[in-house]
């Protein structure tokens, strides 16, 4: 298992080791001990798994001030940019972003810690991505900012207007999130 730091700290792109056959692969998706070599020590207590049907589907930027959580995040059917957001105040990326793009084929993943905004952008349809969860899903205390927002400035692969839940299109911009006293969980 490769375990890369990104160019945002405590991000990592970690891509394991494949065993191909001619009956297919096998991998380990998910390896406790090599990740703490890493610092990666967070125990995972919820997985998720997102079928989205149509290219250009966009899920995020969410993130939970009440019980934060890191997330584990990969590609296994089609292809995705997946993004996280530091929104941890007194970072000196605050604000910053870092994306990549993972699929079935690279089988790479993102670890993000807490106090980042997740989401991703479908790049083929029918894509799939799970993810492992340190904190369990607490609806009273999740947000999300805008995938668009001009001051994080994430420059998706596919430009056009995605296709958006409700509670993503009606998200605020990071600074909105700012000025609630939520965010100071962040600080």
């Amino acid at each position: 298992m490769k375990i890369e730091p990104a160019t945002i700290e405590g991000i990592f792109v970690i891509t394991p080791d494949v065993h191909e056959d001619e009956r297919g692969f096998f991998m380990e998706s998910y390896r406790q001990d090599e990740l703490a070599k890493a610092g990666i020590v967070d125990t995972f207590v919820q997985d998720n798994h997102s079928r989205s049907l149509e290219k250009n589907t966009m899920r995020g930027l969410h993130f939970q001030y009440e019980a934060p959580m890191a997330k584990l995040m990969r590609v296994t059917r089609g292809s995705a940019f997946l993004v996280a957001v530091d929104l941890r105040k007194d970072s000196p990326t605050f604000g910053k972003w870092f994306g990549v793009e993972a699929s079935e084929e690279n089988k790479k993943m993102v670890y993000a810690p807490p106090s980042f905004a997740r989401g991703f952008q479908t790049l083929t349809d029918m894509c799939e991505v799970q993810y492992k969860c340190s904190a369990f899903y607490n609806k009273a205390g999740a947000a999300a900012i805008r995938w668009d927002d001009a001051d994080v400035g994430i420059d998706w692969p596919i430009k056009e207007t995605p296709i958006l839940s409700k509670d993503s299109a009606s998200a605020g911009s990071l600074k909105e999130w700012i000025a609630r006293p939520e965010s100071d969980v962040f600080a």
